[in-house]
């Protein structure tokens, strides 16, 4: 009896042995840090705790993101009842601003060859200026949040702040000499094997990890998730306004033509379910409205192109300030800003050129368009008789004689009567 409790003591004493090790799980998140990836990850946090998993891997490469999100996923983290392990990879990536809070919250922090992680100093979405007090409050709060967050996890405090106000960066070994990260891997399989018998503190006390030759569970997004991800890319989200707003005018420019409203309609609502889940300044969005008011407008008032240049301008700056949030990477990228106000001033330029040109273009219908049309003498005029014009027989006068066959030109239409002269050969 004796030796069954010291033998089971000592079982205990191991962590309970590789052979009680559950699966370890993986998911690899690539781009900004935006709510729909947000959620994603809380949502496999939660599902490698229901599963029983040994450690949830998250292998990162991002430039960044919304700071809310971040928050939310630092929160998960910070609470995890399962281990979570941050993986900067593939070789060639990055974690920055946001995901440097995020690897550092990470129980395990590690990074491959050739990657990078620092950057973290707040900025304003789009480059926009604000007033030095507001900027240190920012950047004050986000230095208190990764302290806290450093000092939590046994990290260099001195390091994560230097990271937030000096926009400093490290290769991976400068990382892991400077107490940031906890190891180097060169891929999955290595880092499994050096986090193997690791220790980390959970909710409810410490934890040894058995992680070598585990199997791997990925956990990849499904396709709402993945569409979700899509729409929060705050250039899909522009595009889909500005093709929801085409949609709509042409629909109303050609009642019953039906596509073009459907389609405008589908873009429009998912643009704005896209704006609820993105820092919008609103103020960037009402100039667009404008934009394409004034656009439409030049088409009805003869400005000669005076409101289409006050659209252009209402367009691009609206499209600057569509985006507001402090530590942000998510913006409209110039590019796409250029093709949607070239592409929108180039139409409704077109769409005004060809309504001035009809408005100042020789009638080709009705008796005005009759003037400068050439006919055929049915009868002699002398100074009365009767010409063909067009397919129509016409009472028509000259005021010089014309002999029945001969060529005419038309002057003038006088009430029901053609003045008309001899087309000189």
């Amino acid at each position: 009896m004796g030796i069954g409790v010291f033998i089971l003591a000592f079982w205990l004493s191991l962590g309970a042995g590789p052979s009680w090790a559950g699966p370890v799980y993986k998911l690899t998140l690539e781009g900004a840090i935006s709510p729909a990836s947000a959620r994603f990850m809380i949502e496999a946090l939660e599902r490698a705790k229901g599963e029983g998993a040994e450690c949830l891997v998250i292998e990162l490469d991002t430039p960044g993101g919304l700071m809310e999100s971040m928050r939310s996923v630092v929160k998960a983290f910070l609470n995890a009842e399962v281990p979570v392990v941050v993986f900067v990879y593939p070789k060639g990536g990055r974690a920055g601003s946001a995901g440097v809070f995020i690897t550092l919250a990470a129980h395990i922090a590690a990074m491959a060859p050739g990657t990078n992680i620092g950057a973290a100093h707040p900025v304003m979405l789009g480059g926009e200026k604000v007033s030095e007090e507001m900027s240190d409050k920012v950047v004050n709060d986000a230095v208190a949040y990764i302290k806290a967050i450093a000092e939590r996890r046994g990290r260099n405090v001195q390091w994560a702040e230097d990271a937030v106000r000096k926009s400093i960066s490290s290769t991976p070994e400068e990382a892991l000499k400077a107490g940031v990260i906890d190891l180097i891997a060169e891929d999955l399989e290595d880092l499994l094997s050096k986090i193997d018998g690791r220790k980390v503190r959970l909710p409810l006390g410490e934890r040894i990890l058995h992680t070598e030759g585990a199997e791997v569970f990925e956990i990849k997004m499904s396709f709402r998730d993945k569409v979700l991800q899509a729409l929060c890319n705050p250039n899909i989200a522009y595009i889909l306004l500005i093709l929801g707003f085409y949609g709509l005018i042409f629909e109303l420019s050609n009642p019953g033509a039906i596509l073009p409203g459907v389609i405008g309609g589908i873009c429009i609502i998912l643009a704005l379910y896209a704006l609820q889940m993105l820092p919008v300044n609103y103020a960037g969005l009402l100039l667009i409205l404008l934009a394409l008011g004034l656009f439409i407008a030049d088409i009805k008032v003869p400005s000669y192109g005076m409101l289409t240049l006050g659209g252009i301008v209402a367009m691009t700056l609206g499209s600057l300030m569509l985006f507001k949030a402090p530590g942000s990477l998510l913006s409209v990228s110039w590019p796409v800003i250029l093709a949607a106000v070239l592409t929108t001033a180039a139409f409704f330029l077109f769409a005004i050129g060809m309504a001035i040109k009809a408005r100042f273009a020789k009638p080709v219908s009705g008796r005005e368009g009759l003037v400068g049309e050439r006919g055929v003498a049915r009868t002699p005029l002398d100074p009365f008789g009767t010409i063909l014009v067009h397919g129509e027989l016409w009472q028509a006068w000259s005021e010089e004689p014309v002999v029945e066959g001969e060529e005419v030109e038309v002057l003038a239409v006088e009430g029901l009567k053609l003045k008309v002269r001899k087309v000189k050969s």
